[in-house]
């Protein structure tokens, strides 16, 4: 079944995952379900899995225990209903193409060049360039524009095969206070307007708060999911961290004291 076909399945489940990594359990009986259609940021200190939740979703690796759903079935490699920007990516062979190419290799990258050009191609292409207002550059080349732009061109290419699931790993690391809010005002439209799950891994959740419907928190082992005033309080972190954290809310900030985000 076409995972469109039924907008009343749940997104993603998890029952009682746990994940290995060599000798170390980075995350142990996860257990959540995220409904179609939610923004939910993932924070958490390093190493505690963050990035690797988004690769066990897309089949890239698999849990030690438990069982994972995605679109009502198990994770597979290639899954065209889930868009990934990843944290880390080797753009140098990039300067010199078009921004528009670039998107492209969303629909054809692949195959060996280009794909064919034609008509249809073209309008997915606009379409989706002009939905993260990115139609005005999209004939430079990549060495010519911003580390924002670059990032919504990388956006459009995750988005241009029309996916159920996106999952952003840590998006915003490499911008500036003002590019960071242009980037999460648009992964935020887009969510809402094409209804699809958002995944975001971030360090500092204050941006993102007037966007996300929910919080993902891993840390020692553990994890925990809910609205960000149930999950990042002092006595929810604390119990995560197994230490005392104390949560500051101050000029319309929390700030987490005690414990790595």
């Amino acid at each position: 079944m076409d995972p469109k076909d039924d907008i009343n399945e749940a997104s993603i489940i998890l029952r009682q995952v746990s994940i290995r990594l060599g000798n170390r359990m980075i995350q142990q009986g996860m257990s959540f379900q995220l409904e179609q259609g939610e923004f939910v940021a993932i924070l958490g200190p390093n190493g505690a899995g963050k990035s690797t939740l988004l690769k066990l979703l897309l089949g890239f690796l698999r849990p030690t225990e438990g069982e994972i759903k995605v679109l009502g079935k198990g994770p597979r490699t290639g899954n065209q209903f889930i868009g990934y920007l990843p944290q880390f990516q080797n753009t140098d062979s990039m300067n010199a193409l078009r921004a528009r190419d670039i998107v492209g290799f969303g629909l054809d990258g692949h195959r060996w060049g280009f794909g064919l050009p034609n008509r249809k191609r073209k309008e997915k292409l606009d379409q989706v360039l002009e939905e993260v207002d990115a139609l005005s550059f999209s004939k430079a080349s990549f060495d010519e524009i911003s580390g924002g732009e670059r990032q919504r061109l990388l956006l459009a290419q995750a988005l241009i095969s029309s996916p159920r699931i996106l999952l952003l790993d840590e998006p915003l690391a490499s911008l500036d206070i003002g590019h960071a809010q242009e980037v999460i005002t648009l992964v935020s439209r887009i969510c809402r307007s094409r209804k699809i799950t958002v995944l975001l891994v971030t360090h500092d959740v204050n941006p993102l708060l007037p966007h996300i419907d929910q919080v993902l928190y891993m840390a020692n082992g553990q994890s925990v999911l809910g609205r960000p005033d149930e999950v990042i309080t002092s006595e929810v972190l604390s119990r995560l961290y197994g230490s005392r954290v104390e949560v500051v809310n101050a000029i319309g900030r929390r700030f987490v004291v005690g414990a790595e985000i």
